[in-house]
């Protein structure tokens, strides 16, 4: 039953990965889009690719994800646990998904791991689920949206007495660059959170130890379904981040990139932070329209964003923990 369950367990979480992919399709390529630098399906390709590369650049933050709670039980039920936590992450990335609402994949995973395992009567992490992803879930956006002000700031200074229409194509040129290194920074961070439950359930089946490195075929076999979901697209949140929190130009859209970018990488190499990418690159388009003014901004499609923010942590908790008596039910276990 084990073997049936991990087996089981793999094919969900890359489900996960793949509804990821095209969930969170537009936090890379959304502003390119918006702005005419890239076409829809040049971009979706560019995207998937840079994906596919960014899951091969670390693992950090995949031990984070699976270090965030030690199942109880036989590994059978240690298995149902993490099982569970897919099904409400998945869930809630379908729902928000269908209301075009860019929520946060990395926090539902999250949430959907801490509900199943408070409904289990597992041990959480506690010190792991603040430090590493309460913390950098407040943060992250406000410095995306600090960094992308100042930044746009500094290109509006910068080019005060160029040409705008030479000035406009050298941006959307440059947003090749920008977007590549957004979608290289989803697929750092994105991928490697499957990674991470793919290992938590190696490991709570006896077939990996903690300190053991990935497994390749788990690198891959993720790298591949964040990459296939990345190209299958994500057209009703692409409206939402390209157009309907602000009519972006070329400098703005550029600026947001590269400062959500660099967001993604430091807190990846350097914290180890399994952070949003939904989060990071939505304040940094708010923080870039902010400087044409505030009034720019739509804030009541940005207050729409905040409360899915704020409902995903419990929202799929919840989910986790009822899919988790569910299948516990079905399965019969004790």
């Amino acid at each position: 039953m084990t073997l049936a369950i991990i087996i089981a367990l793999v094919v969900v979480a890359l489900v996960f990965d793949f509804t990821n992919g095209f969930h969170d399709a537009a936090n890379a390529i959304a502003t390119s889009v918006s702005t005419r630098a890239l076409t829809p399906r040049v971009a979706l390709v560019l995207a998937a690719v840079m994906n596919f590369v960014g899951a091969f650049l670390g693992q950090q933050v995949a031990h984070t994800v699976s270090d965030t709670i030690v199942p109880n039980g036989s590994p059978a039920h240690g298995l149902v646990i993490v099982m569970g936590a897919l099904f409400g992450a998945i869930a809630w990335n379908l729902i928000t998904w269908y209301y075009g609402l860019p929520s946060s994949s990395t926090h539902s995973l999250i949430g959907g791991l801490v509900g199943a395992a408070i409904a289990s009567g597992s041990l959480v992490h506690w010190s792991v689920f603040v430090d590493k992803v309460v913390i950098p879930m407040f943060l992250s956006p406000v410095v995306g949206f600090s960094l992308a002000f100042l930044l746009m700031l500094g290109i509006m200074w910068g080019f005060r007495h160029a040409n705008p229409h030479r000035t406009n194509r050298g941006f959307r040129l440059s947003q090749t660059v920008s977007a590549s290194a957004m979608a290289l920074g989803h697929g750092l961070q994105d991928a490697q959170k499957t990674m991470g439950v793919i290992f938590l359930a190696l490991a709570t089946g006896g077939y990996v130890s903690e300190g053991d490195p990935l497994p390749v075929w788990v690198i891959a076999a993720s790298a591949g379904a964040i990459s296939l979901g990345t190209y299958s697209g994500g057209w009703r949140i692409m409206r939402t981040l390209g157009r309907r929190i602000i009519h972006l130009d070329s400098p703005r859209g550029f600026a947001s990139e590269s400062v959500a970018a660099s967001v993604l990488y430091v807190t990846a190499f350097g914290f180890q932070a399994p952070v949003s990418t939904t989060h990071t690159i939505t304040s940094a388009i708010m923080g870039a329209g902010a400087t044409r003014r505030i009034s720019a901004v739509r804030w009541g499609m940005a207050r729409s964003i905040v409360i899915a923010w704020v409902l995903t942590f419990p929202a799929a908790g919840l989910m986790a923990a009822a899919a988790y008596w569910v299948l516990k039910v079905i399965l019969r276990l004790p």
